[in-house]
């Protein structure tokens, strides 16, 4: 019988590369029954291969002599997630993940199991620092795969700040993630959040709302997540509602706006006045972020389907417009910049912000997570 955090991770990727899922969603409803140890090493394991996706493909298309987009999707979850505890984890005994990750392609794959079973033992044998060390960096395409991020922010990157500074910024990206909390000040403040919390915090000085969990907890299950004291959300997510800056009874526009993390924070700097224009083309992540500003209690922000590419929101103009946009197919903001001007209201000056400590994990079409920078576009007076 497979180890339940293998089990657990290994079903949250299932959900996350097939059928679009966001990671820590997928994990709440897989990990209720798993114990803090269990709980702790799934999400390790799941963030982690999604995290790596781009390096681990490559590397199992490497073993398996074959693209890695041609495996049954079972098989290449399995790989996935085999590959990334042999390469980045190295806690468990070689033969102990193997045999795990080989069971569960055998449960849930028609055939193809002998295929993991051979990768993986090909892993184990070549052994991680010599197959991690056989990549390089030395270039904007091999830093894309030795880094896993989207090649076109490799090179936007790499132009933008010179080589040194853009491969440490991807590797800085492949850190394991703080947990921050972001106190919902539309029902309490960070220092009453915090005592009322089971678990350490440490506050930010520059985000007023900002706590970081010093301990594991189990977000999704508090009592106050429920009644929308809080919501999780990075630092650098929460800078980005602060750099916009918007004011009570102002009319803001949120592009690419699911899951809401940053339409909510926006409401909740607007002390619930005014408007937040939250427009999401994706219906099913729409549907999610209305459940959020419910939860949230963030009445004023208003929900739309739409695509700002190709319709411009009805009512009357901006006065301030975030986007967010996601890796695929939007480009740089300059390119963007005549849609975005038909929201603007006249006579503002643009100014676009391209920030590397506000970059963020974007959507990912069609599955997996890839790093992107965060966008934003302040209409000042």
């Amino acid at each position: 019988m497979p180890a339940k955090a293998r089990v657990c991770a290994y079903a949250v990727l299932r959900r996350v590369f097939e059928d679009g899922a966001y990671a820590d969603r997928a994990l709440h409803g897989e990990a209720k029954r798993l114990d803090a140890r269990d709980r702790a090493l799934a999400m390790r394991l799941a963030y982690g291969a999604v995290q790596r996706r781009g390096t681990l493909d490559h590397l199992i298309e490497q073993l398996a002599e074959r693209p890695a987009a041609a495996l049954d999707p079972p098989l290449l979850a399995a790989l996935r997630l085999g590959l990334y505890e042999l390469l980045y984890l190295r806690g468990a005994p070689d033969y102990a993940v193997v045999a795990d990750v080989v069971e569960l392609a055998k449960a849930h794959a028609r055939a193809g199991h002998g295929l993991v079973n051979a990768v993986l033992r090909r892993a184990a044998r070549e052994g991680p620092d010599a197959l991690l060390a056989a990549l390089a960096d030395d270039t904007p395409q091999h830093a894309a795969v030795m880094h896993s991020h989207p090649e076109w922010i490799a090179r936007l990157w790499w132009h933008a700040l010179g080589a040194e500074q853009a491969r440490a910024l991807m590797a800085a990206d492949n850190e394991p993630l703080e947990v921050a909390l972001r106190a919902n000040t539309l029902v309490t403040d960070a220092a009453t959040l915090a005592g009322q919390l089971p678990v350490r915090t440490q506050p930010d000085p520059a985000i007023p709302e900002a706590l970081v969990l010093d301990e594991p907890f189990d977000v999704h299950g508090s009592q106050l997540w429920q009644a929308g004291a809080f919501h999780a959300q990075s630092r650098a997510a929460m800078r980005v509602a602060h750099a916009l800056a918007p004011r009570p009874g102002e009319r803001v526009l949120d592009l690419c706006a699911a899951p809401g993390g940053k339409s909510t924070h926006l409401a909740a700097l607007m002390q619930g006045q005014g408007e937040v224009l939250a427009v999401e083309r994706n219906a099913r992540r729409a549907g999610g972020l209305v459940r959020t500003a419910r939860r949230l209690h963030a009445a004023n922000v208003i929900v739309e389907v739409g695509d700002a590419e190709r319709q411009r929101p009805e009512g009357p103009v901006f006065d301030r417009v975030l986007v967010d946009p996601p890796c695929s197919g939007l480009g740089t903001l300059q390119a963007r910049r005549p849609a975005l001007a038909r929201h603007r209201r006249p006579g503002r000056r643009d100014d676009a912000r391209a920030d590397p400590d506000s970059r963020r994990r974007c959507p990912r079409p069609p599955s997996g997570r890839r790093a992107c920078l965060l966008y934003v576009h302040h209409l000042r007076r």
